[in-house]
């Protein structure tokens, strides 16, 4: 029987542990917060994408239409509150027209049920939406993470969980990989890096050089007073330009409709609000090339985005593209999420899942959205690679 030392508990972490035991290993999930999911799997949107907007034949569109599957399958299969209610991707001008009729071909080649619909027919589904024409995505859904989580640790029952136990050293000795944590090192055959947010330092702390490095970008969320505007999920067409998808509106399964997010660089990885701030982490970000050709590239995107951030009423105004009604003193904050987005010293953002490996190891470095919805795809793939 081997030994499995997997870093990291978030949703990745414990469906990769989850995978691995039930493939007949011994595992040990090394967590450094007080609970499971504390990060990007616990400040996400909780959707459950459908695998439209990603590359035709990437990890991302195959693992997230898989994962689509799969994970509404493992959800009503653990009791997991999880509703495939579909979502609107609304086009608001005539000169959306054409990327809304790219999306919808590339809906079609990763195999997501999708069809284009009239204004007139997305009034049916969103009484309050404004729009020239709109893809209606069946598959999509709500679900709760956190759940999906609680699951994914009782099926782990009897393996070595720990939380508060973060990896402040690690080393190959023999057949061996040790961690040494604050309670004492723990040996296994085999590492796992599911870290997120931490997942470049993990992989030096390793010995591997990776090929990208983590940038924490903050998404800020409201909620929305008038629930009532809004049935189910509201997006924007994506504009292929940008960086990010843009904000948009969630029906969450407690009836709140949550609205967001912009992005905005983190002044911490694990930043949640505006003075958090951490000088190692900005100084990482500083001196890697990659930040600057981002943001030479993006300045004006940037700068609306940091605007948007300050000002409740530029962000009502966004939303208001998409649902008219929607005034600012519609909005309350809420929590923001931060994502563990990779980039390249190029500056240009990793598209996909990346995922490396070393003699005994393997190591996410990047698994940002739609990594919950394929957490139980991607944990096959790497339970294959080691």
């Amino acid at each position: 029987m081997r030994s499995v030392v997997v870093i990291g508990g978030g949703i990745v972490g414990l469906a990769v542990a989850a995978e691995l035991a039930s493939r007949g290993d011994r595992v040990t999930v090394l967590e450094k917060e007080k609970r499971w999911g504390a990060h990007q799997t616990g400040h996400n949107s909780n959707v459950v994408h459908a695998g439209l907007y990603y590359k035709p034949g990437s990890l991302k569109a195959r693992m997230s239409v898989a994962g689509n599957a799969s994970m509404v399958a493992f959800a009503r299969e653990h009791g997991v509150p999880v509703d495939v209610c579909g979502k609107l991707v609304v086009a608001t001008s005539e000169d959306e027209l054409p990327r809304l009729h790219a999306l919808a071909s590339r809906a079609e080649a990763n195999g997501v049920p999708a069809k284009l619909i009239s204004a007139a027919e997305a009034l049916d589904y969103e009484p309050e939406v404004a729009c020239v024409a709109a893809l209606r995505v069946e598959s999509t859904g709500i679900i709760s993470y956190a759940g999906v989580c609680d699951a994914l640790v009782r099926l782990l029952d009897g393996h070595d969980l720990r939380l508060q136990s973060p990896a402040l050293a690690i080393r190959t000795v023999g057949s061996h990989v040790e961690v040494a944590t604050p309670q004492g090192v723990v040996r296994g055959d085999v590492l796992v890096n599911c870290a997120g947010l931490q997942s470049d330092r993990i992989a030096l702390l390793a010995g591997l050089q990776p090929s990208a490095r983590i940038v924490p970008f903050r998404g800020e969320y409201y909620e929305l007073r008038r629930t009532e505007l809004v049935r189910g999920l509201i997006y924007p067409v994506p504009d292929p330009t940008l960086p990010f998808l843009g904000v948009h509106l969630t029906r969450m399964l407690d009836g709140s409709v949550h609205c967001g997010p912009n992005a905005v660089l983190a002044l911490r990885r694990e930043g949640y609000r505006w003075r958090d701030v951490s000088l190692r982490d900005v100084v990482d970000v500083a001196r890697f090339p990659g930040t600057w050709k981002l943001a030479r590239k993006f300045a004006r995107t940037g700068v609306d985005e940091v605007l948007r951030s300050l000002s409740r009423r530029r962000f009502a105004e966004s939303l208001a593209r998409l649902v008219p009604a929607v005034e600012e003193s519609d909005l309350v904050r809420a929590e923001s999420g931060v994502r563990a987005q990779a980039m390249l010293p190029d500056g240009s953002l990793v598209d996909d899942f990346l995922i490396e490996s070393a003699p005994r190891q393997v190591h996410v470095l990047n698994a940002p959205s739609p990594a919950a919805t394929s957490a139980l795809e991607i944990a096959r793939h790497i339970a294959s690679l080691t």
